[in-house]
């Protein structure tokens, strides 16, 4: 393991790095500003500052980087080779162990970029921003892209291809583990784009990469030049045996009871989310708790780290609306915004505000406040920000590439506004309508639509509304509505997963969330689904999870396709309970029934002539998430909690206000589940006829190989001949058949029976089908799919030339089994069911005259009973002059060469059952 030697830590001696290139971005008479590198007079030295300025006239952006003080022999070693004078290796502390942090290794180009070792997992993470702000919006420009390397366990994707592709989506669900507690630390007015990069490079199997990855973008941010306001980090909380565990490893998270992600700052609480087996709200804080004081300590580790190794933060990039401007927009909009507000309607209520916001927009610029861009045009560049035209200019050639230096050339530049721009407008409203908003749940108590703080909106479900569908229900809440359809099929419909386990892993049950762009009366983009569907989904997903059967109790694959058809607030929520609904009217037998609610809280009453304490809000709208400081969504039943998510808009909460969340949560889970009680038309609590029907049957496990034949053939067959969809077949004897009506399903059935029964020396088969004829005999089916043959000298007391001379394909005929040789190959006989008197004439007629004693005496004959008997007493042989009791045995077949009218008589009666693939003899 590389460790940094004392000498190689960072001073605080600062050096500038030019932020905007310009022209003169490397003259041949200065060094480049790679540490690596020495100029060309040989000092090996960064350029200072005063020799990029001396002309006098150039005038640069800057921003400081820390920097070690580089002497000439810095960068090599005694042999030649290139040392790293800024890598830093440290260990911190991550829950019940310590990892290992390691920066200035790799990635030495990016703002930063760490590497984090946990056991032999290893997550690499880097940070990088653009030097240019882009234009300002109410939404942080940060982008995060999470992937796991199949190198990372040494082998390839499954795929055709075998480069990673698509982002998958559990590495989708931890990009937003990453993404959501960095944005509350991010200061207002930042508008550079953020990138970060996590990557899993080594993954040990037992060390799980997604906090690892959370808590590395936390490092490789606080180390960056993103003014972030605090470091963050993530841990994962499991309940095991009774005892909370802070990172568990992956098989110590297989006995768990919870999984718990938590992300937070030293001081607070930013983001939870998590699944629990109906876990009760005492011990889920007592979790939470666990988890805090374990992130706690991360983060302290990672404080002391940037502070001694980060660089300058980018504060001077910052750019909020001008003051005055607030005042202009409270002054044009207050009264008309405040009505607006009112408005309960989400579609009328955004038009109103949205001309409002035209209308504010229209006064500003008639009044000369607001600058018109148009007007100013955007192709004179300001003459302060260029470099001088006599200034000395590297020229490169058409179609060459310099290594590691960037040429611009001049880029046209938007003149600064003087007054306000457009854009600002638009955000300040934004703002003042938020303010509105709360104040008006403040000082009246009550929100946009009329409601209470724990008011719930009124609810409607409806279920069997798709005839077709296995299962189908419309719930609607308010103005969220989610269509909630189930599927049922066999093990070919579940969902398979390629991940980092090197084994593939097939899900019976997964929700699919829709959101289409008209549930909101707009119009979008319809295509892959987008992180925030695929995040909603696994959300509600997990949350119906617990209350599935297992799949002994109920072996199909179910799918829950849940559209949001209309949408203002908690859809997420809306499929939760919409999709308990259809699992109950499609006949899977849940274990109960499940509800979910989204919390959300405006955090600074004091602001609003409120005590400062903050406020929890049941059932959230669209507008009280997007102007809110919480947005807890709390999915189970009336005695736990099944899922849980929370976002947070503000520097973080406390234990206690979670309380107050998850008591307040529980009160409006009850009531909404006794609102789904009355669902008319309720589910119908049975499988639909359109259902495929799947039996469970075992056979003998030396028999699956025989089922399944060479390449499957046999199965194959099996599904061709009785119309069956699919048989899946395990090593353990488990058959499972789908089939989607009863007739084939008992044709499948019989067909595997009589492949895979037992059959016994003496046992009588009636009525059984000629397959085909052969010289020497001919081969009779006694059951479906097993042939045996009855030979020639069998097949009559008589004697007979040629098999066709008393039968033909086709006929059927009763046959005894009289022997199984080695290889399984059944012996048949017609002459050993006729009777006595036959026989012995047909005996007599071919034995000598004289031999005829002799031939009598040694004769033995079988009394042919019950295999139980058998067991009991053994083959019983007497002799010829003993009187013979024959018990004869029927075995009657399920399907097959039987006519339609057998088969249904057969199914209809008790004379014949079938265990475990062998035939019961009545």
């Amino acid at each position: 393991m590389l460790t940094s030697p004392s000498n190689a830590l960072h001073s605080s001696t600062p050096h500038f790095w030019p932020v905007r290139r310009s022209r003169l971005c490397r003259s041949r008479n200065f060094p480049r500003f790679h540490s690596g590198e020495r100029s060309s007079g040989g000092g090996g030295k960064l350029c200072p500052l005063s020799l990029l300025s001396a002309s006098g006239a150039s005038k640069f952006s800057v921003r400081a980087l820390v920097r070690p003080d580089v002497t000439e022999d810095a960068d090599s070693v005694g042999d030649g080779s290139l040392a790293f004078p800024n890598h830093v290796s440290v260990k911190i502390p991550f829950g019940n162990r310590e990892i290992l942090v390691e920066t200035g290794l790799m990635g030495r180009q990016a703002s930063s970029a760490v590497t984090v070792t946990d056991g032999e997992t290893i997550v690499y993470t880097s940070v990088c921003l653009a030097d240019v702000p882009s234009e300002p919006s109410d939404f942080l420009p940060l982008y995060v892209h999470y992937q796991e390397r199949f190198s990372a366990v040494g082998r390839t994707s499954g795929g055709f291809f075998k480069r990673e592709g698509r982002t998958k989506d559990h590495e989708v669900l931890i990009c937003r583990l990453i993404d959501r507690p960095l944005r509350p630390t991010m200061p207002k007015g930042f508008y550079n784009e953020t990138q970060i990069l996590s990557w899993v490079l080594s993954y040990d199997g037992l060390h799980a990469p997604d906090a690892l990855a959370v808590t590395s973008a936390g490092i490789a941010v606080a180390l960056s030049e993103v003014p972030n306001a605090k470091a963050i980090a993530g841990v994962r909380v499991g309940l095991i045996g009774g005892e909370f565990i802070v990172n568990p490893t992956v098989k110590e998270m297989e006995e768990s009871q919870l999984d718990l992600f938590l992300a937070g700052t030293d001081t607070a609480i930013l983001t939870i989310e998590g699944y629990s087996n109906f876990l009760p709200e005492e011990m889920l804080l007592e979790a939470v708790k666990v988890g805090q004081d374990a992130v706690q300590a991360t983060c302290i580790a990672i404080e002391v780290l940037a502070k001694k190794y980060g660089k300058p933060k980018m504060l001077d990039a910052i750019r909020l609306p001008p003051p005055e401007l607030y005042k202009h927009v409270k002054e044009l909009a207050g009264e008309e915004l405040t009505k607006a507000l009112q408005i309960k309607s989400k579609i009328s209520r955004r038009k109103a505000i949205s001309s409002l916001e035209e209308k504010v927009l229209t006064i500003l610029t008639e009044k000369g406040y607001v600058i018109d861009e148009v007007a100013f045009g955007t192709i004179e560049a300001q003459p302060d920000l260029l470099e001088d035209e006599d200034e000395d200019e590297e020229v490169v050639p058409e179609g060459e590439v310099d290594q590691g230096d960037v040429h611009i050339r001049p880029i046209p530049r938007k003149p600064i506004p003087l007054l306000f721009s457009e854009v600002d407008v638009k955000l300040v409203f934004k703002e003042v309508s938020s303010k509105l908003l709360r104040r008006r749940i403040v000082e009246g108590g009550k929100r946009s639509d009329g409601r209470t703080l724990d008011e719930i909106r009124p609810i409607n479900s409806r279920c069997g509304l798709l005839p077709r569908a296995h299962g189908s229900t419309l719930f609607t809440r308010g103005e969220t509505q989610a269509l909630a359809v189930v599927t049922l099929g066999d093990k070919q419909m579940a969902q398979r997963i390629d991940n980092l386990e090197g084994s593939d892993e097939y899900k019976r049950f997964y929700l699919q969330y829709t959101f289409p762009p008209s549930s909101v009366g707009e119009v979008g983009r319809i295509g892959a689904p987008s992180r925030r569907e695929i995040g909603h989904g696994t959300l509600a997903e997990r949350a119906l999870e617990t209350i599935l059967p297992s799949d002994d109790d109920f072996p199909y694959t179910i799918r829950v396709e849940s559209t949001v058809i209309e949408s203002n607030g908690s859809s997420s929520m809306a499929s939760v309970c919409g999709g308990c609904l259809a699992l109950q009217d499609a006949g899977v037998p849940v274990k109960c029934s499940v509800a979910g609610i989204a919390m959300g809280m405006v955090w600074d009453t004091e602001e609003f002539g409120g005590d400062g304490s903050p406020l929890i809000l049941s059932d959230i709208t669209g507008a009280e998430d997007a102007s809110g400081d919480m947005d807890f969504k709390v999915a189970g039943n009336e005695d736990g909690v099944t899922a849980f998510q929370m976002d947070i808009k503000v520097g973080g909460i406390t234990l206690e206000i979670m309380e107050k969340a998850l008591i307040q949560a529980k009160a409006g889970r009850r009531h909404i589940l006794a609102e789904m009680a009355k669902c008319s038309p309720p589910p119908t609590l049975s499988l639909s006829k359109y259902a495929p029907l799947i039996h469970i049957m075992k056979v003998h496990p030396s028999k699956v190989y025989s089922l399944i034949g060479s390449g499957g053939k046999k199965v194959k067959s099996i599904i061709e001949e009785s119309g069956v969809e699919a048989i899946d077949m395990q090593d353990d004897g488990t058959v499972k058949i789908m089939a989607i009506d009863v007739a084939s399903l008992e044709r499948a059935k019989a067909i595997i029976s009589g492949l895979t029964m037992v059959p016994a020396v003496g046992d009588i088969y009636r009525n059984c089908e000629i397959k085909s004829m052969a010289p020497y005999g001919a081969f009779v089916e006694i059951a479906p799919g097993r042939e045996g043959l009855c030979h020639i000298s069998e097949l009559s007391a008589e004697w007979l030339a040629k098999p066709e001379d008393a039968y033909k394909v086709g006929d059927r005929i009763d046959v005894k089994l009289i022997e199984v040789n080695e290889k399984g190959q059944l012996r048949l006989s017609v002459r050993a069911l006729l009777p006595e008197s036959e026989t012995d004439k047909d005996s007599q007629k071919q034995q000598p005259a004289g031999d005829s004693t002799k031939d009598k005496g040694s004769q033995r004959k079988y009394v042919n009973t019950s295999s139980k008997d058998r067991a009991a007493a053994g083959a019983s042989k007497v002799s010829s002059g003993d009187e013979l009791v024959l018990k004869k045995k029927d075995v009657r077949r399920a399907t097959g060469g039987s006519s339609d009218k057998t088969m249904k008589s057969n199914s209809s009666t008790n004379e014949e059952s079938l265990v475990n693939g062998e035939a019961t003899i009545s």
